[in-house]
């Protein structure tokens, strides 16, 4: 690898044309955190880098670093993660995890654990046994988890299978995160627990919500 290139695993989590040919791109990673870069000629049709610069992609980025920016030098994509795409309510859940996961990943702050509850999420997303609202709130949970800013309790009232759901979220390994369901009763009051976190502990309004809920 020739100087003055870095070579990191990460997920494309947003990507902007910039005037009629380039890409601007930000990278979830598990080396360097998030990080943007141009990829010159992306936008153009026929271009090698289009479809590697596109949100849910996975692989290995190597980018070379200039005085005030890095630029796509090639990338290899190990997962496109095509079934996102195949209905509009799984785009919707992805696209909110993308922003989500925006939201609380820092610029060249390493914390692998971000990029990995996101590509696991991504897995979950197509297992039909598990349903996407659950998958949601396992997410947004681990997230404020992952990121120190959450209740180690359930912030409202609840019963104790709601408890014992909310600590194991907290708790379980990643591997082990996606493996059961809960009832509508549990989820709702799960769901009703972490939308109070969520209230308190992030600032902004989170675009790709709002499109969630209305197709909801």
């Amino acid at each position: 690898m020739r100087a003055g290139v870095i070579e990191v695993t990460g997920m494309v989590i947003k990507s902007m044309p910039v005037g009629e040919r380039d890409r601007r791109v930000t990278l979830l990673t598990s080396e360097q955190g998030k990080l943007s870069f141009f990829a010159r000629g992306a936008a153009k049709p026929g271009s090698p880098f289009m479809g590697k610069t596109r949100p849910f992609s996975y692989g290995l980025f190597r980018l070379y670093q200039g005085r005030d920016s890095f630029t796509l030098e090639s990338a290899e994509i190990r997962n496109y993660f095509p079934e996102l795409n195949e209905d509009l309510e799984t785009t919707c859940y992805a696209s909110y995890f993308l922003e989500l996961a925006d939201y609380f990943a820092r610029e060249f702050a390493p914390e692998p654990r971000f990029l990995k509850l996101l590509y696991r999420s991504f897995l979950a997303l197509k297992k039909p046994a598990i349903p996407h609202a659950l998958t949601r709130r396992i997410f947004e949970l681990r997230m404020l988890v992952i990121d120190g800013t959450y209740d180690p309790e359930p912030p409202l009232r609840d019963s104790d299978r709601c408890r014992y759901t909310w600590q194991y979220i907290c708790t379980a390994p990643p591997e082990k995160l996606y493996t059961f369901t809960v009832t509508e009763e549990i989820l709702k009051e799960l769901g009703d627990n972490v939308d109070a976190s969520l209230y308190r502990y992030v600032d902004r309004e989170i675009h790709s919500l709002k499109v969630l809920k209305a197709m909801l």
